[in-house]
């Protein structure tokens, strides 16, 4: 009996000593509200792919806290990641969403960043694979690219200046050679559609699956001419028969510096689009929240409701290799220098 005493007394410590840390971890979120903020308008793919994560993030923070979103568009995201860096409480119940244009506005030192993207805790990403595609109204009859590009001063949609979309819109733009195009900015993601549809916009770049998810007609009635795409990674063709015969848009590149502009896009965009935490965070919470994150991205069901929602497969990107590649992204001078003409407000350079 003594010896059985002596041997099982390592073991009711470690219960005695274990208990209050289980029970700190369990009651963290218990009764708590979190403010999940996106950097985005409502109704748009990035939207509905929170919207998919958000009941098993609640299953999977210990407490099943109550989780409100609040949309925070403006600046391609800098807004959003600028409330949560500068002004949200580091207490765990404030959690931002936004899309790469996050790390690419940081990395290009564009106005409006006041955020240090080496200081904010990342969670990962549902998202790290994606694919872009440029298309123009059916009715102007630019079922070519020789007549997309001869036709000038074509009007394309996007979001605000630094948006993914706008981002692409502009790179399409620039590497197949369009002829003085003019780009427009104020619109939802669903607005640009609406645009097009009343002859305001001429063409836009957008995600094919949310082309699918959304505007199908685009493709069943020709509504809409699909020019070419951009792929991440670069060997990623996508399944529907629509896109997968367009030409990657690498393939337009002239030079080495387009190419290697074309490479820092793709670099950006498979950060996905992160959830973070305000640096300060206190490491309980962090890992409360990576571990949510994980297992959200793990489960069938989500994946399941993922797909339904965004008409995409998930392809998460766990904390750790999002804070990884982040912190491996080129910082060349001369590369910036140039995506930023590209990414800016000013007229494209000249290839």
């Amino acid at each position: 009996m003594k010896n059985l005493l002596l041997k099982s007394l390592p073991i009711f410590i470690a219960i005695l000593t274990s208990a209050p840390l289980f029970a700190q971890s369990t009651a963290y979120f218990q009764g708590k509200t979190i403010l999940l903020i996106q950097g985005r308008e409502p109704g748009g793919t990035g939207a509905l792919r929170v919207q998919a994560a958000i009941p098993f993030l609640k299953k999977y923070l210990p407490g099943e806290p109550i989780i409100v979103t609040q949309f925070m568009p403006g600046g391609g995201g800098r807004k959003a990641t600028n409330y949560v860096y500068r002004n949200a409480k580091p207490d765990g119940l404030t959690i931002g969403n936004v899309g790469s244009g996050l790390v690419a506005n940081a990395i290009l030192g564009s106005t409006g960043v006041e955020y240090d993207i080496d200081k904010m805790i990342y969670l990962g990403a549902a998202n790290s694979t994606a694919q872009y595609v440029f298309g123009s109204v059916a009715k102007l009859g630019l079922d070519s690219l020789e007549k997309l590009r001869a036709r000038p001063g074509i009007r394309v949609g996007a979001q605000t200046v630094g948006h993914d979309i706008y981002i692409n819109g502009r790179l399409f733009s620039w590497i197949l050679g369009l002829k003085d195009p003019k780009f427009v900015t104020g619109y939802s993601g669903p607005e640009i559609d609406l645009a097009m549809d009343r002859g305001e916009l001429d063409a836009r770049a957008n995600i094919p699956d949310t082309v699918l998810q959304r505007s199908a007609d685009q493709i069943d009635k020709k509504i809409n001419h699909f020019h070419a795409i951009i792929q991440i990674p670069k060997e990623d063709r996508h399944p529907h028969p629509a896109f997968n015969r367009l030409p990657e848009l690498e393939s337009f590149a002239k030079s080495d510096r387009e190419r290697k502009i074309l490479s820092m896009f793709r670099t950006f965009r498979l950060v996905g689009s992160p959830y973070i935490l305000p640096p300060g965070t206190p490491p309980e919470a962090v890992n409360l929240w990576r571990e949510a994150m994980r297992k959200t991205f793990k489960d069938p069901v989500f994946l399941k409701e993922f797909k339904r929602l965004s008409a995409d497969d998930a392809t998460p990107l766990l904390p750790e290799a999002q804070e990884k590649a982040i912190r491996d992204i080129s910082r060349d001078a001369e590369v910036i220098a140039l995506f930023n003409k590209i990414a800016g407000s000013e007229p494209l350079p000249p290839r």
